[in-house]
């Protein structure tokens, strides 16, 4: 895998004003009452060492940070976001991240969120990067893209890890896209119908998607106007000839994307990859991802007195 990043500049200038309150719920969730073990350490400014323990791409630094300097510490990273941190050769496995300066209590508040945190986004971030790589090398020149089933109250650290390893993020919640699946067209009667009544408040700032299980459905769906069809739950061989039947259909006559999901992982994806389709988007970049394991460790020879 790479070393250099996807990406170029801080995503962080992509996260909402809201963020930093997460962060401060996340420190208020793992602390509620009494910091016993505050006590024993103190407030003496110490030095801590972020340890990467094993392979993979480093994701999360606006949160880590923050973490940290809610807690009154302030961090120093040895290595970029994006970048791809190996396990060094020397045989200690461990690589020097980053070093955490701050009072010693603040330092071990911060310690077990911040690490959750790190590890979790730099493992999405390191699947996300394999699978986009993967399809590079196969040829693939469309986009992968994650999904909604993301973690409630921790979602946008997902989707920001999905950006670090170079996939969309696809919609970020059910306001950024009208999405109709199987359930809304049952519900309204028929494609055409749900994308007219979509249409009638979605305005031109919205695109339509609307999920399909064959290809007269797709037809249909786009002579309503919608924007992107998804073949959801074909065969690898079915998306195929679905996408090379409406291209050729429908060329000249309307521009649409084509999006094929539905338990698309790393090991099958291939059977679905193909240049006449727009999207791949699956959750299988961000649902039961393995982590990026790191530890953070106070410095040795820095004994302190209870304060």
């Amino acid at each position: 895998m790479p070393e250099q990043a996807i990406h170029h500049g801080s995503l962080g200038h992509l996260l909402p004003p809201s963020w930093k309150a997460t962060v401060t719920t996340w420190l208020a969730e793992d602390t509620p009452s009494f910091d016993y073990g505050g006590f024993v350490v103190g407030d003496d400014t110490r030095t801590a060492t972020l340890w990467g323990k094993s392979a993979g791409i480093i994701a999360g630094v606006p949160f880590f940070d923050e973490v940290f300097r809610q807690c009154g510490c302030t961090v120093q990273w040895h290595a970029a976001e994006g970048s791809y941190v190996d396990r060094p050769k020397d045989g200690s496995g461990k690589t020097k991240v980053a070093t955490v300066t701050g009072p010693a209590r603040g330092l071990l508040l911060a310690e077990r969120v911040g690490l959750n945190l790190l590890a979790r986004c730099s493992g999405i971030a390191t699947t996300t990067r394999s699978l986009v790589l993967s399809l590079r090398s196969a040829g693939y020149q469309g986009i992968l893209a994650g999904t909604r089933k993301t973690t409630p109250g921790f979602r946008l650290v997902e989707k920001y890890g999905m950006l670090v390893g170079g996939a969309d993020q696809h919609r970020m919640d059910l306001s950024s896209m009208i999405m109709l699946k199987d359930n809304h067209v049952w519900s309204r009667g028929s494609i055409t119908d749900a994308v007219k009544s979509a249409k009638t408040v979605g305005g031109f700032a919205l695109k339509i998607e609307v999920e399909v299980q064959s290809e007269e459905e797709a037809d249909e769906a786009i002579t309503a106007g919608a924007d992107i069809v998804m073949l959801d739950n074909f065969t690898g061989q079915g998306v195929k000839i679905a996408a090379e039947s409406l291209r050729e259909r429908w060329k000249g006559k309307r521009e649409f994307l084509i999006e094929v999901s539905g338990g698309l992982r790393e090991d099958n994806v291939f059977d679905y990859a193909n240049n006449d389709i727009d999207i791949i988007s699956t959750s299988s970049i961000h649902q039961g991802t393995p982590y990026v394991d790191f530890s953070l460790k106070i410095d040795p020879g820095q004994a302190t007195k209870a304060g």
